[in-house]
């Protein structure tokens, strides 16, 4: 764009569109949340609960095999592309509780 006034009225009326429609989709939104909430939707992920497939799932017996052999949780986390502490949760998981 030039800095001629006529491309700087082009820009600030461009500007002022979005702001007015950024303005309006929120409203809309908002307007739509509130009439989900009135009727007893409940919103979001309910409380405590996760996914029940994580990034190890289908991986147990690689992971019990690796485990029998002494394998450190950093070492199988390597192996398997995650964090050394998602190894250690996958597993807790995987352990019977008393």
């Amino acid at each position: 764009m030039g800095s001629d006034i006529n491309s700087k009225v082009l820009a600030f009326a461009f500007g002022l569109s979005a702001e007015i429609e950024r303005n309006l989709i929120s409203q809309r939104t908002k307007e739509a949340l509130a009439r989900k909430k009135a009727e007893g939707v409940i919103l979001g992920r309910p409380k405590g609960r996760k996914s029940s497939k994580t990034k190890l799932t289908g991986q147990e017996a690689k992971i019990k095999e690796l485990l029998d052999k002494n394998v450190s949780y950093s070492a199988i986390g390597r192996i398997l592309g995650v964090h050394r502490l998602t190894v250690s949760s996958f597993v807790n998981t995987l352990k019977p509780r008393k």
